[in-house]
């Protein structure tokens, strides 16, 4: 019978925490401690109710520390990071600091030379960074990249990637609105989608941005084996009426050659398949994550085009 594991969690009180709560414990490993600024964190009573908790990472860190010199079963083994995008570096190098390895959310970072420097540190101090990319253990996705694989060779598909997720006027007050701490909408809610395509089509050969601004944006980029015009927006207002209608205020599309692909569920349980890939030592890597990462950072650095070439369909009037 497999050991629990000791794990600390910074950012208990995110919105993506719960799922990482939910994964150490249908993991059957034991959360010692978290860390956030905020303390609103009862959703840890449903889970981990005996779990020391922290609001100065100052005495989280000095924590980790004391617990690292006592025995062997006091060390915390994993340190899961929900904290907000511009913090996952300095959060990694905490766990790793203390002789923990990392599960860090994506973005892993926000600048492709980070990936450098944590790799360095992973090298210097022995212990592993782990990111959480669910997309590519959907159900539908590893279906896909498996008939990709089986089909022709030289085949390019035509991809339309849509992506609307309605947020309220809270999220640009919060540190999301601010491109220098998510990294922008492109970065915030569209990073998991652009590692999926390149994990289902290859390198990227062109990244082209029609339009940006802090609601929405959409561009077009190209594949060894795919075009795609993509459209990301946390705007209410372009999600299709015919949604509208069902009282949703969330619209996710992806087609491929013009037949849509089936992505409407199967996400509830991706976290805990991701922790126990990792605990399995099977868990995506840093470099696994820098395509997607330099895809982002390329978009938030770009000057928008304007609506010329081959646009998303839904960026048309903008």
């Amino acid at each position: 019978m497999t050991t629990p594991k000791n794990f600390a969690l910074i950012g208990a009180s995110g919105y993506i925490a719960p799922r990482h709560l939910k994964a150490i414990k249908e993991t059957g490993n034991n959360l010692i401690a978290a860390l956030d600024p905020f303390d609103s964190v009862g959703i840890m009573d449903r889970y981990f109710p005996n779990s020391d908790f922290f609001v100065e990472p100052e005495r989280f860190d000095r924590h980790l520390d004391k617990l690292r010199r006592k025995n062997e079963g006091s060390q915390v083994q994993y340190v899961s990071i929900c904290s907000p995008n511009y913090l996952h570096d300095s959060h990694i190098r905490m766990a790793l600091r203390n002789d923990a390895h990392a599960i860090c959310e994506k973005p892993i970072v926000l600048n492709p030379w980070n990936v450098d420097a944590l790799q360095a540190i992973e090298k210097e101090t022995s212990k592993e960074i782990y990111t959480i990319l669910q997309l590519r253990l959907h159900p539908s996705i590893v279906s896909l990249k498996k008939q990709i694989e089986e089909g022709p060779e030289d085949k390019i598909y035509d991809i339309d990637l849509s992506y609307i997720t309605s947020r309220g006027h809270w999220y640009q007050v919060s540190w999301k609105g601010y491109a220098e701490k998510s990294g922008g909408v492109a970065t915030n809610i569209g990073v998991h989608f652009f590692d999926m395509l390149s994990y289902l089509f290859g390198e990227v050969k062109e990244n082209i941005v029609h339009y940006s601004n802090k609601m929405k944006a959409a561009g077009y980029l190209e594949f060894e084996k795919a075009k795609v015009r993509w459209f990301l927006s946390i705007d209410y207002n372009d999600i299709p009426e015919e949604i509208k209608t069902t009282g949703q205020r969330t619209y996710r599309c992806i087609t491929i050659d013009k037949k849509e692909i089936e992505f409407s569920g199967g996400f509830t349980d991706l976290h805990t398949v991701s922790y126990q890939k990792i605990l399995n030592g099977e868990g995506f890597r840093l470099e696994e994550a820098r395509q997607s990462i330099n895809t982002v950072f390329h978009i938030r650095n770009s000057k928008p085009i304007g609506l010329r070439g081959d646009y998303h369909p839904l960026a048309k009037g903008l």
